[in-house]
């Protein structure tokens, strides 16, 4: 996995350890479940007190005093977020059992109107997603496809306020550090320009349509359109440049594919390919990946590339079976370890595989005009 100084972005959403360990990708604006609010004793006074006592740091960093005063003015705990941060599917950070069922979730999430609206803009950005690819080395149909899937293209982002969502799970304490510094990154980009109302997204502080946290942005935006401004909120080409960054850096390896469908044998021995690695992150997902092989090491098993392209035989992979013997596996190289790091589930990167490339076929199976319809 690549060393990373900054958390993923997509959450990230979730951020705590036993909801990276599912396999199921976190939604970007969940609803909070149902249940009474935390009940704190004097908890506004509280709250406020906790708030005023991080302005010496934000200061400290750079934040505007009148911009600290002014954004937490009448700032208020928000409990829906704490019922969300608490309501989180969890279980003991262990090798999980059994086949994922990777497929029902396939199909809801590499669906035609997927496939159809991303296909539209792969067409109508192709001379973007070509220039990304050259400055990043991460291909167009990948950075589009974690947008599909994070925003559905756009469509969804999220509609918390990032700045109280932060001082309330700042408050709340179980990642108080993390959360101090996301909300002091907030403050920033509102020195920086934007607004509170421009500042919205999960409850968990994701923003914008790569679903950014505000630090991440901070490090990686990029000015994809050429307008001066980095604006992940509304620029289709500033969200896509920005994504394609954030793989480069978790360590994108260019020219070499996500992974191939593959078949195996129903002889294989798994248990000869078993990895003995226990991962430090969602160590549940890395779990279900066998060691790492070579693609010719693979193919001297009897294991059969199924897609295209296919990696190069030197390439190393490992192999993942999500819905059990006799249904469609992959070899998965270091690039889906990359998206993993955008989202530890193998659902999700699985997903943002197998939609990139379809996205990509069905756009160079048919001519231009017909792919932009």
């Amino acid at each position: 996995m690549p060393n990373r100084s900054f958390l993923p972005l997509a959450l990230l959403i979730a951020l705590t350890p036993p909801a990276f360990a599912q396999e199921q990708a976190s939604p970007s604006d969940p609803q909070a479940p149902a249940g009474a609010a935390p009940e704190v004793p004097n908890a506004d006074a509280l709250f406020t007190a906790f708030v005023q006592s991080l302005r010496p740091r934000a200061l400290a960093e750079g934040i505007k005093p009148a911009t600290f005063d002014r954004e937490t003015a009448g700032l208020t705990f928000n409990p829906r977020v704490i019922r969300a941060d608490r309501g989180q599917p969890g279980g003991p950070a262990t090798a999980a059992q059994g086949p994922l069922d990777f497929a029902p979730y396939r199909r809801s999430h590499v669906d035609q109107a997927h496939i159809v609206k991303g296909r539209r803009l792969y067409n109508s950005l192709a001379d973007n997603l070509a220039r990304f690819e050259r400055e990043t080395g991460v291909p167009g149909k990948v950075a589009l496809s974690i947008f599909g899937e994070e925003t559905g293209y756009g469509s969804f982002t999220g509609s918390y306020d990032l700045l109280r969502s932060f001082a309330t799970l700042a408050y709340d304490g179980r990642r108080r550090e993390l959360f101090t510094a996301e909300f002091i990154a907030t403050l920033k980009l509102i020195d920086k320009g934007f607004t509170r109302d421009e500042l919205k997204g999960s409850w968990a502080g994701a923003t914008g349509y790569p679903q950014f946290l505000p630090s991440t942005y901070l490090r990686l935006a990029i000015d994809g359109d050429g307008d001066g401004k980095a604006d992940i909120w509304t620029s289709t080409a500033d969200a896509l440049a920005s994504i394609a960054a954030y793989l480069r850096e978790a360590g994108w390896k260019p020219g070499t594919p996500w992974g191939v469908a593959a078949t195996v044998p129903n002889d294989f021995n798994r248990d000869s390919v078993k990895s003995p690695l226990v991962s430090p992150r969602c160590p549940r997902v890395h779990a279900r990946l066998s060691r790492w092989l070579t693609i010719a090491e693979w193919k001297a098993k009897g294991i059969m590339v199924a897609g295209f392209p296919g990696p190069a035989d030197g390439e190393l992979a490992s192999l993942i079976e999500p819905d059990g013997p006799g249904q469609t596996a992959y070899l998965l190289t270091s690039n889906y370890r990359v998206i993993l790091d955008y989202n530890c589930s193998n659902f999700y990167a699985l997903s943002i595989g197998v939609l990139a490339d379809e996205v990509a076929r069905q756009t160079q199976a048919m001519p231009a005009a017909d792919a932009a319809n």
